[in-house]
């Protein structure tokens, strides 16, 4: 017998990539008012305006009930922290639910709170491996599927790490790519902004061949080696093509301190840019080259050319069934897989990734609610 109370689901963003993703389920849970109560906690993980404020005004968000405001710090600080802070918004809120999602800090800390006051938790994109524990993001994967009473995948072989790992098989659920549903749903948006037209890359209602750049992870941009090495490369390809580089805020600080004989050429440098506007550069580019996972997966949806600059990915479906290619941080070898990429006139016909269609936010609410309603049956 179903409640008549509502469900309490109480969501967790604190940083970018996450606010794609939770955007897609809250518009699934708003269209069921009746069944879903829901409040929204934003971490401050991710601090800055522009990455936070206006993805959440063009994502169609709601704003935050409630803002933890922990801002930047070491791993162990920023994750202390947001326990600290987040478990008298559980003790407060009395949630049925907390849904986190990806692989940040706030996910981690979100979940062990819950974890540990006997609170449900549901992950979103679990079951995504690198296999590379030298990743802060792959501990967080990890540990975080360790207590989480429900695993929400989003590509088949992340099932098989779950099991692996000895996650009962009744907890996880192949539900698909929930960043896809937010992304279909507000590609049509990304027609006539002036993007393109700003940087000069429509012309004529032309646009003119470009690669676009994001990079972000410490194993790029920290070590000023590897950074150097791939200025070089983006130097050199911008001879030949337009590059445009929206700087995420960790890669310009780092930019700033390397050894100004050092030059990115003709490289385009662009202030970080909103979800909308990246995406009306992404979907027009010959090429993209990110160290981003979530870039890696809207790649290979729009049929996009991507080059991930990793020795290794933790969404390895974006190789096999997608565009994407890794390539180590090396100015040659950056150059060689970029120029082969850029000569290709086709593509190989490719089949989108199984349950990328966009309803993956719609599999998530009916799951939980039969979660809830098994649960309500057995008190």
């Amino acid at each position: 017998m179903m409640s008549s109370r509502p469900i309490n689901v109480l969501h967790v963003v604190g940083a970018r990539p996450n606010f794609v993703k939770v955007a897609a389920l809250m518009h699934a849970m708003a269209a069921k008012k009746k069944v879903f109560q829901q409040t929204l906690v934003h971490t401050g993980q991710h601090y800055d305006p522009l990455m936070s404020d206006i993805f959440f005004h063009q994502l169609e968000m709601p704003v935050p009930d409630i803002y933890l405001d922990v801002g930047s710090g070491t791993h162990a600080v920023q994750t202390a922290l947001i326990m600290q802070r987040f478990e008298s918004v559980v003790l407060d809120r009395k949630p049925d639910w907390v849904v986190v999602v990806g692989d940040v800090n706030s996910t981690l800390a979100c979940a062990l709170v819950c974890a540990k006051i006997g609170v449900r938790v549901a992950h979103v994109e679990a079951g995504l491996r690198s296999f590379d524990r030298g990743m802060p993001e792959e501990i967080n994967r990890v540990l975080t599927d360790q207590v989480s009473d429900l695993l929400l995948t989003s590509e088949e072989i992340a099932q098989e790490n779950l099991l692996r790992e000895g996650i009962p098989s009744q907890k996880i659920h192949f539900v698909g790519n929930v960043m896809i549903d937010t992304l279909t749903r507000l590609l049509p948006l990304t027609e006539g902004r002036s993007v393109l037209r700003d940087l000069g890359l429509d012309v004529d209602k032309q646009v003119k061949p470009f690669v676009l750049v994001t990079l972000h992870r410490p194993s790029n941009v920290d070590d000023p080696s590897v950074l150097l090495e791939i200025a070089s490369a983006l130097s050199a390809l911008a001879k030949n093509i337009t590059v445009i580089f929206p700087v995420h805020p960790r890669t310009r600080e780092r930019f700033a301190g390397l050894d100004q004989s050092m030059s990115l050429g003709q490289t385009q440098l662009i202030e970080a840019l909103g979800y909308l506007d990246f995406l009306a550069l992404e979907r027009q580019a010959a090429l993209v080259v990110t160290d981003s996972g979530g870039i890696q997966e809207e790649t290979t949806f729009l049929g996009v050319p991507c080059l991930t600059v990793r020795p290794n990915t933790e969404r390895p479906v974006t190789i096999s069934q997608g565009t994407n290619r890794l390539v180590e941080p090396i100015a040659e070898k950056i150059l060689a897989a970029a120029h082969l990429a850029l000569e290709k006139t086709k593509t190989t016909p490719r089949k989108k990734p199984s349950l990328w269609d966009g309803h993956a936010a719609k599999r998530i609410v009916d799951v939980l609610r039969q979660e809830n309603e098994a649960a309500e049956a057995g008190r």
